[in-house]
């Protein structure tokens, strides 16, 4: 009888996934789960997998963001559409990726910004440092892991300080990706300290399924005048400190100017998202005269996994698909969709030289696996991959045809394109670029190109292995 019962409700649940708008790797993965595994999968399904359970989450940031959209239309800082209008006149497809980011992603295009590229994360911490000693008025940090130790002591004696001289310091952390990070008096001693402190969607051991959807977001501003983001989150590992995977190779961004707005506002969102203690936003959201050096485009945006519109996935795909002569990325995690794999493929196949970095030392074993088993797919259609030698590539950045980047924390994979709150900066002719090609330069001379060769010397249990590993890599 019970089994009968299973069977029926395995069966309404497997047909209800098949019938649903969502992803069609991530529909089969769960399908899989449930007809192999029926009682676990079902329980995974319920806690994991359906979106239904998240709607009362989705409905309080949406009201956030609608509060912040109308405070910028009031104050007229929302979108100045005659900048995509001249982005139009240069390049009409580059306009229209900005239109997207700015009218489904709700982050406005900007120029009158300066911008620093870091291609060591320890540059771009040091900068942050000397940058958090002038602040005046506030200063907002939003990391998904916070070690407390040396990298860290440096930056809380600075924190604290400007607490004292009366700076508001605000700071929040995610809780599984500061796991073994953080001991529990952390926040006491930040609150002690002057500086307000919280914790993103904290571990609770009962089945819901937001626990899968993690603050990946890195966010520094200063002020409302100059903003950090890139790859390091505020542990020792990433500025090779410590080295438990080889040389940590991660880059960053300093912002200074109009554009800084859009991480103020993406780190308002998920603060008030924590707890709504924010009443009015005058402190916060406001300009200031700044005359930029450079006159290339800006546009730095966020994705929030509770919603339908994968701003971080589309703004990629939308690069390969107008890409004319190359098109690098840099990624820790490999782990892509249909949609994708064919943009890659297609964009290598009309003659676009088309590359990805990724580690050569693994921090995760298993998802490693899965990432070297997309290779041979890639390359078969002429993408060639190249693997990091000296350690762990945790960078996320994106360059095509001399004129684009991304940089940021969104990895080619499902959970920063489908689980997790990211966000990341596109650019168009800012000066920073020939830099962050040089980069990429200079990083494939310490890679070894994946060759055919290397792929068919895998064993054929390791490929049946990798296969298997594949049809549940959009649920790791």
């Amino acid at each position: 009888m019970l089994n009968e019962i299973t069977n029926v409700i395995t069966a309404i649940v497997v047909m209800y996934i098949y019938i649903k708008e969502d992803c069609s790797d991530i529909k089969l993965s769960w399908i899989m789960v449930i007809l192999i595994f029926p009682i676990m999968g079902l329980c995974l399904f319920i806690m994991y997998g359906s979106k239904d359970a998240t709607k009362r989450k989705l409905a309080k940031i949406q009201k956030i963001d609608a509060e912040l959209e109308a405070y910028m239309l009031e104050t007229s800082l929302q979108q100045d559409n005659t900048l995509i209008t001249q982005l139009e006149q240069t390049d009409f497809a580059v306009a229209n990726q900005a239109r997207y980011i700015s009218n489904y992603g709700k982050a406005p295009l900007y120029r009158n910004t300066d911008v620093v590229f870091y291609k060591d994360a320890k540059d771009g911490f040091e900068a942050q440092l000397a940058d958090l000693k002038k602040a005046k008025e506030f200063i907002f940090m939003e990391y998904h892991a916070i070690e407390d130790a040396e990298a860290f002591d440096k930056l809380k004696e600075v924190l604290a300080r400007k607490a004292a001289e009366g700076v508001e310091v605000r700071i929040f952390y995610d809780d599984v990706g500061s796991i073994g990070f953080i001991n529990p008096e952390f926040i006491k001693e930040m609150r002690k300290q002057g500086i307000q402190c919280r914790i993103f969607n904290r571990i609770i051991p009962v089945l819901q399924i937001f626990m899968n959807n993690r603050d990946h977001r890195k966010i520094t501003v200063i002020d409302n005048k100059v903003g950090f983001t890139g790859g390091y989150n505020l542990a020792d590992e990433y500025f090779n400190i410590v080295n438990p995977y080889g040389y940590w190779k991660d880059t960053g961004i300093r912002m200074e100017g109009d554009a800084v707005m859009n991480l103020t506002v993406a780190f308002l969102e998920l603060w008030n998202f924590i707890e709504k203690t924010d009443s009015s936003y005058d402190k916060y959201i406001k300009q200031y005269t700044y005359t930029a050096k450079e006159t290339g485009y800006i546009q730095p945006y966020a994705d929030n996994p509770l919603d339908d519109e994968r701003v971080g996935e589309n703004v990629y795909m939308n690069m390969i698909k107008n890409a004319k002569k190359y098109i690098y990325f840099m990624t820790p995690y490999l782990i892509l969709s249909n949609e994708m794999i064919r943009e890659l493929t297609l964009a290598a196949k009309r003659g676009v030289d088309v590359r990805i970095i990724t580690p050569g030392i693994p921090d995760k074993k298993l998802v490693y696996r899965v990432t070297r088993s997309y290779y041979p797919v890639l390359m078969a259609h002429g993408v060639q991959i190249y693997e990091f030698t000296p350690g762990f590539c945790h960078a996320k950045q994106c360059i095509c045809d001399d004129e684009l980047a991304v940089i940021g924390t969104i990895n080619l994979d499902y959970r920063s394109m489908y689980h997790h709150f990211e966000n990341a900066v596109w650019m168009y002719q800012t000066k920073v670029i020939p830099e962050i090609k040089d980069d990429f330069i200079e990083t494939f001379d310490k890679c070894n190109l994946v060759t055919d060769a290397l792929v068919r010397e895998q064993h054929l249990l390791t490929h049946l292995g990798n296969a298997f590993l594949r049809l549940f890599s959009t649920l790791l």
